[in-house]
């Protein structure tokens, strides 16, 4: 999904003289820039569509910084930006942002993108930005196996590199957290004893993920296989990352 919208910029270049002193050499050495912006919410690593909050064009900021000689320009409103602008020719590089990509939880995504540009004397140049979402995500899944397996219920605990903890015992939707490392740990309850007594608690292993990037989009699903030797098995993005005998490893603890 994409929005486009358009920033005329009000950029000016600032002299050592006011403008009515300014030179005929100088002032033919500047050319327009209108910058456009599509907003994307495509990431990598998902079959389905990331569904969010996008932002507006009055919620970026804008920064203009030359390539190839020394300026900077920094717009903390780009609602500033809807009239003609003009920078003096040379190399720049444009971006823009949108959201606190360190506020992490649901419907947090955060927004960035950057585009070099050439302005040419006398000329209009256009400059197109991207926007892409610069948070990771992920949702955490049950199978039915899994459920039935641990009829008593489960609860599980995502923790990300900066200390949030998000209960994802029956998430819906991905929590948008900063790249990094994740880890996700929990409990399940196995069913009753036949004698009445209620089932035991177990600890599941804890899953750790590093590397999380920005735009990738994780799934982790706890399933139990229980053909032979019943097994939880874990599975990132659909590929196995970890087996476990629960008879033998998980660790039964009192209620």
């Amino acid at each position: 999904m994409k929005k486009l919208f358009t920033l005329a910029s009000l950029v000016a270049l600032t002299f050592a003289s006011c403008a009515k002193e300014e030179t005929k050499s100088v002032a033919e050495g500047e050319g327009r820039v209108t910058i456009s912006c599509e907003v994307a919410t495509d990431v990598v690593e998902t079959r389905a569509n990331v569904s969010c909050t996008t932002p507006s064009k009055a919620d970026f900021d804008l920064t203009i910084e030359g390539v190839d000689h020394t300026y900077t320009a920094y717009y903390d409103d780009i609602a500033v930006f809807e009239e003609d602008s003009y920078l003096h020719l040379g190399t720049y590089t444009a971006t823009v942002k949108a959201g606190d990509v360190t506020e992490e939880g649901y419907d947090a995504a955060a927004f960035a993108g950057s585009q070099e540009f050439e302005v040419t004397a006398r000329q209009e140049t256009s400059v197109t930005i991207t926007a892409t979402i610069i948070n990771a995500l992920v949702r955490v899944d049950v199978t039915e196996d899994f459920k039935r397996y641990f009829p008593g219920g489960h609860s599980l605990k995502l923790t990300t590199e900066a200390g949030n903890e998000f209960d994802v015992s029956a998430q819906t939707e991905p929590i948008f957290f900063a790249p990094g490392a994740f880890t996700i740990s929990g409990t399940a309850v196995k069913q009753s004893a036949e004698s009445g007594a209620e089932g035991a608690t177990v600890a599941l292993p804890e899953y750790k993920h590093d590397a999380a990037e920005a735009q990738h989009y994780y799934t982790v699903k706890f399933d139990v296989e229980s053909a032979g030797n019943a097994k939880l098995i874990i599975t990132l993005n659909d590929t196995p990352v970890e087996e476990v005998e629960i008879e033998q490893e998980l660790n039964d603890n009192s209620k």
